[in-house]
């Protein structure tokens, strides 16, 4: 066993991946202390082909040394936007086909191994911030919660490792449910 080099990985450049199909899954990022969370995120979601990122509110924006450091230059592929209010970036999401799931433990949530979804479905993933989660304000805007179960001592992981998890299991069902309707 050896490890691949680079060129072996057969990656695409920026250009390529900007017009690569891109999964229906778009990262709403509320009030995100951390810039390297931030950049970690833009680093999955490059990693995962995904639509966009929106920022909202104290979320840090490229450029941005932090952001940069953990992005390896993910900032330069993936497309996003920023909006100090997360309610407009909510509604127009809305208007546009997504389903709303928030990343939160709530008296409504469902585990990750539970929940499912029409894989068809246009995603955005919530995400908030580190210490106080999604915004108290944008819980009704939601139409699903879904939290990861845990079994140690603390009551919730790193955001963006939170983010990590989430979106390959979304991934991965869409990739898995692609493969059977080709196989149907």
């Amino acid at each position: 066993m050896r490890k691949l080099k680079l060129e072996e990985l057969n990656r695409v450049d920026v250009d390529t991946f900007k017009s690569l199909d891109k999964h229906p899954i778009v990262l709403v990022l509320d009030n995100i202390r951390s810039a390297m969370n931030i950049g970690s995120f833009f680093r999955t979601a490059d990693s995962f082909a995904l639509e966009h990122i929106y920022l909202t509110g104290i979320s840090a924006k490229p450029p941005h040394p932090e952001i940069n450091k953990t992005a390896i230059g993910a900032t330069l592929s993936v497309d996003w936007t920023y909006d100090n209010d997360i309610t407009n970036t909510i509604s127009l999401l809305k208007t546009k086909g997504y389903l709303i799931i928030g990343i939160e433990q709530t008296n409504h949530s469902v585990s990750l191994e539970s929940f499912s979804i029409n894989t068809r479905s246009k995603i955005a993933l919530v995400f908030g911030n580190e210490v106080s989660g999604i915004s108290v304000d944008v819980l009704p805007l939601l139409d699903h919660a879904v939290e990861i179960p845990q079994f140690g001592t603390k009551h919730s992981l790193n955001v963006a490792v939170c983010g990590g998890i989430v979106i390959w299991d979304l991934v991965k069902t869409k990739l898995s449910n692609k493969i059977e309707r080709k196989d149907a």
